[in-house]
């Protein structure tokens, strides 16, 4: 398996959804910068399992034990490894798993390459437990990026059929994106918050599951970082975004909207404001040939449905070889996207964050 990422900045992600425990190891953090314990256990409230009704009823604290890279509240310089260890896993709801193939889980190609050695319990490595890490390793790049004056933040765009309003790529301020941080279910509407629980719920209750989009913005982020072709900002920011179980899709300001308009109609004009090169519209999500513009960075990462539904479904069984019916046992969310948020929200962070060490050098 490849749990690496990054050149400047790297991370390698460690553990399985039932094993005793989840953690990362992130090298290339310059020493000397203070490191909030706080805003982290923050951060991790924000994504742990079992503390809104919409979740999978699975409870784990998520509290990250720093075990090096850190003295006396300072990164050091050195590897810094986070643990969270697994406190409330059910192994015993995984035990007729190991032939039956999931319906959209890894559970088939997983068996193909590691030939049936890999752990199926909860997912293993493929889970979603592993971005508990993720989230750990962004809340330290956030910290770094707010010292930059930098700020990154996320809302539900849609969650099934229902929709919040749309973020404004062009306006969009560190202010708003910090009370969606602080808002347990992130929307510009809040009067959309009781038909999205509601679809959730919905779906709960026919033993099915339903998917949406998370709206991405990092704010205070100068021209100039990224590099053309394989190390530009949407490249490196799409393999974060990607990395994220259940991530099917992601677009870049207006994305796919811009195929249906004009030139005239997409391009954003540039304009002087205060002596600086501005644009008055972000159609571009604040990317031009990889490069950033300035503008807010904008991005809409689509998560597909829960894959574990307990709907009889049609699968392979693969140690008896033969088709079979299967209903999945086990926690689920029925509905990934608001736990998905802060994963987002690090994806973002750590990917500008490794874009801004390699314009320092540091």
């Amino acid at each position: 398996m490849r749990g690496q990422w990054g050149d400047k900045l790297q991370l390698s992600l460690f553990g399985e959804s039932h094993g005793e425990a989840v953690g990362v190891i992130i090298d290339g953090l310059p020493p000397g910068f203070p490191v909030d314990e706080d805003a982290i256990a923050r951060d991790m409230a924000r994504r742990a399992p079992g503390r809104d009704a919409s979740a999978t009823p699975r409870r784990e604290t998520d509290a990250v034990r720093i075990l090096s890279g850190v003295y006396r509240g300072m990164t050091t310089g050195a590897p810094l490894c986070g643990v969270i260890y697994n406190q409330n896993a059910r192994s015993q709801d995984y035990d007729g798993v190991t032939g039956p193939l999931r319906p959209g889980h890894a559970d088939y190609t997983g068996w193909v390459k590691y030939r049936g050695f890999n752990d199926p319990r909860g997912g293993g490595h493929f889970s979603g437990r592993l971005t508990a890490p993720l989230v750990f390793a962004g809340s330290l790049a956030r910290q770094l990026l707010a010292l930059q004056g930098i700020a990154v933040g996320a809302h539900i765009q849609s969650i099934h059929t229902q929709r919040d309003d749309l973020l404004d790529d062009t306006t969009v301020d560190a202010a708003t994106l910090d009370t969606l941080r602080a808002m347990p279910f992130p929307l510009l509407n809040p009067d959309m918050e009781g038909p999205m629980r509601q679809a959730i719920e919905d779906a709960r209750a026919c033993g099915d599951s339903v998917g949406g989009v998370v709206a991405c913005a990092a704010v205070g982020v100068p021209p100039g970082w990224g590099e053309p072709f394989f190390g530009s900002v949407e490249s490196v920011l799409s393999g974060l975004f990607f990395s994220i179980p259940a991530v099917k899709g992601v677009s870049f300001g207006q994305g796919f909207g811009l195929t249906t308009l004009l030139g005239s109609e997409a391009n954003d004009p540039f304009v002087l404001r205060d002596g600086a090169v501005h644009c008055p519209s972000n159609r571009h999500g604040g990317a031009l040939g990889g490069i950033t513009s300035g503008m807010p960075v904008v991005a809409r990462v689509g998560l597909k449905p829960t894959p574990s539904i307990s709907q009889e479904q049609r699968t392979v069984d693969v140690r008896k070889n033969q088709e079979i019916p299967l209903r999945v046992g086990g926690r689920h969310d029925p509905c990934v996207v608001p736990r998905a948020v802060p994963v987002v929200e690090s994806a973002m962070a750590l990917g500008l964050c490794a874009l801004y060490l390699e314009v320092t050098g540091r």
